[in-house]
């Protein structure tokens, strides 16, 4: 991405956690479990739904899209990350901030679209039974995720160039741990009120709608489960959506509260530790919450184990 910055700033300068600074090597340490632990999580179940034959379903499938934007979006951050809370007032280039921008955009907007595509998952699984493998075929689902990816590229770029024509005359000093809308905007000496109009409208495709579509959804679930007359039958049905519900209520809920709540009422390391949440946190629970949550991953994991230690087991016996 060109950049056109016509100001006379080059390089920005990370405060991240300065004021908790004591704690740097405890966050540290913290960070790089999670973010190992994260790739890991993600990877490994990657791997099962790859492999595992059981685990071939539109369900799974978007899945696995949701731990590839997940790998994505925390190996965008926390790299940098770790830099920061080691070494304050790390530089970052203004174009590699804008890139870095550009990218943690496109992954956020991508997880909005896929959580909707797999509510929608859900719907058509639980309302529609008779008519879910006619509609949710293998090429439905793989337009559904290159939508998402192509939407999710398309509509921070524009966000990402307008940043970029912003005027930067000092400070460079950003009080944050990665590139962000709202702190690089605060440091821009151009009138930006135009940018964070249309940022708030982006807010609505992006955040709002997506929302929408997943709470109808659910709606349509719930009276749909309370006609079923069984509770083990209710049961049942709710459990293949509980972990997807888990997912999106965490996701929605720190994002709409890191991006709705007006900024004169956060308090800047509130608002860092809020960030952390669906940065390096959220990408770290979700193979945790399905894995544990879920019958057919658990079941795929247990028999993959197995024939790995079968494996070792004659491996050294010969």
């Amino acid at each position: 991405m060109g950049t056109v910055n016509q100001g006379n700033v080059t390089t920005f300068l990370f405060l991240g956690f300065s004021s908790i600074a004591v704690y740097n090597l405890l966050l540290f340490t913290l960070v790089l479990i999670i973010y190992i632990g994260t790739i890991c999580g993600n990877f490994m179940i990657i791997m099962l739904i790859y492999y595992s034959k059981t685990l071939h379903s539109p369900m799974y499938f978007f899945l696995s899209q949701l731990s590839i934007s997940d790998i994505l979006l925390i190996t965008d951050i926390v790299p940098n990350m770790l830099n920061i809370i080691l070494h304050e007032r790390t530089p970052i280039s203004f174009p590699g901030c804008i890139t870095q921008f550009n990218l943690f955009s496109s992954v956020e907007t991508f997880e909005c679209y896929l959580l909707t595509v797999m509510s929608y998952d859900r719907y058509l699984a639980i309302c529609s039974p008779l008519h879910y493998a006619s509609i949710m075929k293998q090429t439905l689902c793989i337009k559904l995720v290159i939508s998402c990816w192509l939407l999710s590229c398309f509509i921070p770029f524009f966000l990402a160039l307008e940043i970029s024509k912003l005027e930067f005359c000092g400070p460079n000093i950003i009080d944050y741990f990665y590139c962000d809308f709202n702190p690089l905007v605060e440091l821009s000496c151009s009138d930006a009120s135009t940018l964070q109009l249309e940022a708030t409208l982006i807010c609505f495709p992006v955040l709002v709608l997506p929302l929408l579509v997943i709470l109808v959804s659910y709606i349509c679930i719930v009276i749909t489960l309370l006609s079923i007359p069984s509770f083990s039958g209710r049961q049942k049905s709710f459990s293949t959506c509980s972990s997807h519900l888990t997912v999106v209520f965490i996701f929605y809920g720190t994002l709409n509260a890191m991006y709705l709540i007006p900024k004169e009422r956060q308090l800047k390391l509130i608002s860092k530790m809020m960030t952390m949440l669906y940065t390096v946190f959220t990408p770290f629970l979700n193979p945790f919450i399905y894995s544990l949550r879920n019958k057919d991953i658990k079941e795929t994991f247990t028999n993959v184990f197995y024939r790995i230690r079968i494996f070792f087991k004659t491996f050294f016996k010969s």
